[in-house]
């Protein structure tokens, strides 16, 4: 990823923070019949190895965990994003020399893809994953709420992935290569927004 100095996150709280609030990642692995990519919710274990480890599952018809992969695969996280409008800076009133932008938050890990099929293994996988997004909901779900042989039967359907991280990459880009009244008036237009996804990112435009 491609990452200016004035928007490098070499944090490691920010960047763990960030892959933590990612309800849905991309899992990128190069193979010998060129890149191949899925959408998947992900979650990091935190207590294993220096970086933390990735975990979850694709479908057993997917056909990128066969692939044996080349080198370290990569996992995409995004965290908020904005268009951001010329018409918020103040340099378009002084100079109008000014451009319009995106202003998001990314993380990039990478580390070696383990592919799995042992059972005990997926259900502790499934297990986790589903209580992490079914925390905080009034009316959740356990796996153990359903029987037993129909969720073995389900695990049969699906292949784990484990990758440790071996090394991050973060990029927040947030106006930070603007002066500072122009940083406020893309805090001050985000916030007005109809969308709660621009409202999301005005906090995090630095002062």
């Amino acid at each position: 990823m491609y990452i200016p100095p004035a928007f490098r996150d070499d944090d490691h709280e920010s960047l763990s923070a960030t892959i933590r609030a990612a309800r849905l990642a991309t899992l990128v692995t190069a193979t010998a019949e060129g890149p191949l990519a899925t959408p998947l919710p992900l979650f990091l274990d935190e207590t294993e190895g220096e970086h933390g480890v990735i975990y979850g599952h694709v479908a057993k018809a997917n056909p990128q965990w066969r692939a044996p992969p080349l080198g370290e695969g990569l996992a995409i996280f995004m965290g908020p994003d904005a268009y951001v409008t010329p018409a918020w800076y103040q340099t378009k009133q002084e100079t109008g020399k000014v451009v319009p932008t995106w202003n998001y938050v990314a993380v990039h890990a990478y580390g070696p893809v383990e592919f799995f099929e042992d059972a005990d293994r997926l259900l502790d996988v499934v297990t986790r994953l589903t209580n992490l997004h079914e925390g905080g909901l009034a009316s959740s779900w356990a796996v153990s709420d359903a029987p037993m042989d129909f969720i073995q039967a389900q695990l049969k359907g699906i292949v784990g992935l484990r990758m440790p991280i071996t090394r991050l990459e973060g990029k927040r880009k947030m106006s930070q290569n603007r002066n500072a009244a122009d940083r406020a008036g893309v805090a001050s237009g985000l916030a007005a927004s109809d969308r709660p996804s621009d409202r999301e990112v005005a906090p995090l435009i630095p002062s």
